[in-house]
Parts: structure tokens; C-alpha cells; sequence
């Protein structure tokens, strides 16, 4: 769905990512972790055309048009507090062009689906940091866009809440047919979601080992999780 070939990038004589080459299929959940300063937000600039390429490509569905083509979330959820939880949700709707009626509709379908049509007349400062973050989530695939963008979504919750939203968002994900690349520096958060991994490292950033999750459901998962953690700690310590 989306390839991404031989991309660097360079701040003016500082280069920040070198060769990055990943690629991501339909509906799969392909996290990029790596620590702080090795050019993951800039990687997530560019691929959401934020940033413009300097070298290398960037395909989706085998197309160069890759701008507007993806849905892009932050850490912090930016609802707007003046405004109801309908009204945060409908405004990617209404930003294209959609009719308040009948965006106040499919907005209220998704609300039903996911069990928070009650708190369709709230205000955000009304919600807990948990549900903050679902809403936030609903209102960015409301975008309508092929991709999702995750920047270290679910990194301001506490690990309880985080845990019980993970799981939502892979409800999400097969529900919706999403498909999404993650920035974490969350290892567990990595294993737990993805079907792949990159493991971004050094400066200029590059990709140091890709990682397939594959788990055997006649075998412990928790077990397999935790090799696969190992194993990327291990890379990361490099």
C-alpha cells in the first residue's frame, strides 16, 4: 500500500535520514521505533507531506501523489474545548465539504458503534485522558484518508489506560480496515500492535533491522512477546 524507497533527508548541511526503505501493506499496523533524535517525526513529516522530499520516493497504491493521502495524530489529542465531542468528530467532515446534516449523522453512527453516543454532548475537559484519546481517534479516521499516522498516540496514558486502549485500537483497525505506521519508543506498545517492525537507529537515522511479528496461537503469546522485546532491546542497544 505504501513504499517507501532510498529516502534521505538533510537540515541544511545536517543529515537526518539516510536510505530509509519501508514498506507497508493493506490493514497492517507497522510501528518505526527508535530513540529520541534519530528522525522519526521527520520521517512522519515527509510521508505526510509535511516536509517535501529532497531524495527517494514515496508510493502509495503505486502512485507518486502520495499527499493528502494519510490521517496524521499526534501525542497530544487537540480536541478543541469550546466545542462538543460531535462537534470535534463531524469537523473533518465538514472541512470536506460534507453537509452538517449528514455529517452530525455518520458521526453519531461511529459514536454508536464504539459505545460513546452518551458522551456525544460533552465537553473534552469533561472526559478522562483515555477517552480523550478514542475521541481523538474517531475524529482522525474521520479524515477518510488511507493511512493512519500515529505519533506517540498513546504515550501521555497511564499504563492501564494505555493497555485498555491498545486493544480498541486493534478493535478499530479490523472493524475499519485501517492500516497505520506507528512512531513509539514503546517496545511493549510496538510488539503488542504491530505485524512489523523497523527499528530506526544512529544519526542520520537509518533502518537497522526490520522485524515480521508472527505469533503461533498454539503457543504462549505473552512468551513470544517477550522474545520479540528482547530481541529488539538487544538491536537497540547497539
Amino acid at each position: 500500500m505504501i513504499e517507501i524507497k532510498n529516502l534521505d533527508y538533510s537540515f541544511g548541511n545536517t543529515k537526518i535520514l539516510k536510505n530509509i526503505n519501508i514498506s507497508v501493506n493493506k490493514n497492517e499496523v507497522v510501528s518505526i521505533i527508535g530513540s529520541s533524535g534519530v528522525g522519526k517525526t521527520t520521517l512522519f513529516n515527509l510521508i505526510a507531506g509535511i516536509l517535501d522530499l529532497q531524495n527517494g520516493s514515496i508510493e502509495i497504491y503505486n502512485s507518486k501523489d502520495y499527499k493528502n493521502k494519510v490521517a496524521y495524530m499526534l501525542q497530544k489529542d487537540l480536541l478543541f474545548e469550546h466545542k462538543t465531542i460531535l462537534d470535534n468528530i463531524i469537523l473533518p467532515l465538514i472541512i470536506n465539504k460534507v453537509q452538517k446534516k449528514e455529517a452530525i449523522l455518520e458521526a453519531e453512527k461511529i459514536l454508536k458503534i464504539f459505545n460513546l453516543f452518551e458522551y456525544k454532548d460533552m465537553y473534552p475537559k469533561e472526559l478522562s485522558g483515555g477517552m480523550r484519546q478514542r475521541i481523538a481517534l474517531i475524529r482522525t479516521y474521520m479524515f477518510k484518508r488511507d493511512i493512519f499516522l500515529l505519533d506517540e498516540a498513546f504515550s501521555a496514558l497511564d499504563a492501564i489506560t494505555k493497555r485498555e486502549l491498545h486493544k480498541w485500537y486493534l478493535k478499530l483497525v479490523k472493524d475499519f480496515d485501517l492500516t497505520t505506521i506507528l512512531i513509539t519508543h514503546d517496545v511493549e506498545e510496538a510488539v503488542l500492535l504491530s505485524n512489523k517492525i523497523y527499528i530506526l537507529a544512529n544519526r542520520p537515522g537509518e533502518i537497522v533491522k526490520e522485524i515480521k511479528i508472527n505469533l503461533n496461537i498454539n503457543e504462549d503469546i505473552e512468551y513470544q512477546r517477550l522474545k520479540y522485546k528482547k530481541e529488539i532491546i538487544e538491536i537497540m542497544k547497539i
